[in-house]
């Protein structure tokens, strides 16, 4: 205690996302905490979406998942992927911060609420090997790790396998999304017995059309398992 002390007052904790002094380790100051966009109050069960109204009795889902038929059960999210929350993204993903992992993964604890049942399998949507060598980290591994540890439940970040380099999500419709990644996992043939009739928690940073979420889904069904339930970082949802 007297050293870490010592340590908070030759170094005191800084706000996550900008140089000012705060209270605690892994703490975001009041600006910094009003600007980003954790999510609140009732919300999509499949995809995590904020909805009006207030919390309803039984699930609900917003009106892109009703027109979509998704592979998952359920899913949530921490944030909205705007202001703050976009440049955490950012930051962890392309930026070498890697210390934003553990304050994520608390916010995605509280988050997941009832997608956390006893033998779940907590697993990261994979990055191909050719760019987890450049990027030298899978930041949804990082997150999946620090649910797993807070969540007490095991963690298999090697269960899927992207069998293809695909190229960037980004600019593309949701037509080419989809197509982009069709067939490009599969669950790794060393862990599938892992898989078997057991509910699977798919990790991972951000959600825009759920076509990455989908085949990785359609993978673990494939392989056995029980159900899969997702579990985001950031949700892109539509204004208004």
């Amino acid at each position: 205690m007297r050293l870490q002390a010592a340590v908070q007052l030759v170094y005191p904790p800084q706000c996550l996302s900008c140089d000012a002094l705060v209270t605690t380790d892994f703490g975001l100051c009041a600006k910094c905490w009003r600007d980003t966009p954790f999510v609140t109050g009732l919300v999509c069960d499949c995809c995590g979406t904020p909805l009006p109204g207030d919390d309803a009795e039984g699930a609900v889902q917003c009106d892109e998942c009703l027109s979509i038929a998704r592979p998952w059960s359920r899913g949530r999210a921490a944030m909205l992927y705007r202001d703050n929350a976009r440049q955490m993204v950012m930051a962890l993903k392309h930026g070498d911060r890697l210390d934003l992992a553990r304050p994520v993964a608390g916010w995605m604890y509280r988050a997941a609420g009832p997608l956390l049942q006893p033998d779940t399998l907590i697993a990261p949507v994979p990055l191909h090997w050719m760019r987890l060598v450049r990027r030298r980290y899978n930041q949804s591994a990082l997150l999946a790790s620090g649910l797993a540890r807070l969540a007490d439940l095991p963690h298999c970040p090697d269960l899927l396998i992207r069998r293809r380099n695909t190229r960037s999500q980004e600019g593309r419709d949701r037509e080419g999304r989809f197509l982009n990644v069709e067939a490009a996992f599969r669950v790794n043939e060393k862990r599938s017995w892992q898989v078997q009739a057991r509910p699977v928690l798919l990790v991972d940073d951000v959600m825009t059309s759920g076509a990455t979420l989908g085949a990785c889904a359609d993978a673990l069904l494939a392989a056995g398992a029980a159900r899969v339930d997702v579990l985001v970082m950031c949700r892109v949802a539509k204004e208004g």
